[in-house]
């Protein structure tokens, strides 16, 4: 079981998102965004995430489609050229590599080809457009893969990240499994796990035949239930593995439950969501959620982690207390293993 994150992470206070994407897009060499990316790379690292995401800070569906629909880029409509399809946040991790001594270990997120194509052109469905989106894509994968490997950096897992399949009415089955195809091909091909992150396992059995797709992710902390919706013998007759959540990410929800139970308002308190990561993913809970998904599916359970991004959390001090708590969850359970 490998502990892995799934992105996205708080920025430093007084540093901006538009400020961050703006420097992405014109200025990908400035020190202060370097040191940005940086510290949050080394926070994940510290915390124990034994597989940090590259950090996210931009949205998750500008940060592709964004590029894909420049035309400048273009080998033909929405297929873009070889090079041009680049993840900059990995050249910025070059400094903490060179730190560490020793390869490191990265995990690659990219929005999903069905995420982008539905969120562009809605319910018509054009699969040569779909099928070129899905192929840019995997260019952005090749390309953070090798330009990783150039760094002395190792890219462990990709996960294309999906959260409207199972849940958006209006996607249709027809292209998915083509698309998802494309956009692995690259890393299949180079043996690197791909993980499909759903944020509904409800449309599960539909991607059990896709080649490529090798682990199939489901937010199981805030949705317990989520797991019963998986039959283990699927995943087995089709060589699948699960990445399962284990420490709920919801922060706004949890903060709410919290409130009501304990008659507060823990905005109003300086340690208040302190308090909340500390009730509802301590190492304790962290460790019982694990243990219960374990018993049902064993080894299949290939890589563990918090349910989703933490750029919804209101500080890095608390994302970084969840991702710690999580580390300190699945020691207990190794231990005790």
């Amino acid at each position: 079981m490998i502990f892995d994150d799934v992105g996205s992470y708080p920025l430093p206070a007084g540093v901006s998102r538009k400020w961050v994407e703006e420097s992405l897009a014109k200025n990908p060499d400035d020190e202060r965004l370097r040191k940005v990316v940086e510290d949050a790379f080394r926070q994940k690292i510290k915390a124990g995430v034994e597989l940090p995401n590259y950090p996210q800070f931009q949205n998750m569906i500008s940060q592709f489609l964004t590029p894909i629909m420049d035309n400048s880029r273009w080998e033909t409509p929405m297929l873009m050229r070889e090079g041009e399809a680049k993840i900059p946040e990995v050249e910025l991790l070059a400094g903490v590599a060179a730190e560490l001594g020793k390869r490191l270990k990265l995990r690659l997120c990219v929005t999903g080809p069905i995420e982008l194509y539905y969120y562009k052109f809605g319910a018509s469905l054009y699969m040569d457009v779909l099928l070129n989106i899905a192929e840019s894509l995997n260019r952005f994968i090749k390309w953070g893969v090798e330009r990783a490997a150039a760094l002395n950096m190792e890219v462990k897992a990709v996960s294309l990240d999906e959260p409207s399949l199972g849940l958006n009415p209006k996607i249709r089955e027809e292209g998915i499994s083509e698309a998802l195809e494309a956009a692995s091909k690259f890393a299949h091909s180079h043996k690197i796990d791909v993980q499909l992150h759903l944020h509904s396992p409800l449309f599960y059995k539909h991607v059990l035949s896709i080649e490529g797709v090798s682990v199939i992710g489901v937010e199981s902390a805030a949705n317990p239930s989520y797991l019963d919706l998986i039959d283990r013998r699927d995943l087995e007759r089709h060589d699948k593995f699960l990445r399962v959540g284990v420490a709920r990410t919801d922060i706004l929800n949890m903060a709410a439950e919290y409130n009501e139970q304990h008659d507060t308002n823990v905005f109003k308190e300086p340690d208040g969501l302190t308090k909340v990561v500390n009730l509802y993913n301590s190492p304790e809970e962290v460790k019982a959620r694990l243990k219960k998904a374990h018993s049902v599916f064993g080894d299949i359970i290939k890589y563990v982690g918090p349910d989703c991004g933490l750029g919804t959390f209101p500080s890095q001090e608390v994302a970084f207390l969840l991702l710690k708590n999580t580390a300190k969850g699945l020691k207990l359970f190794r231990d005790e293993l």
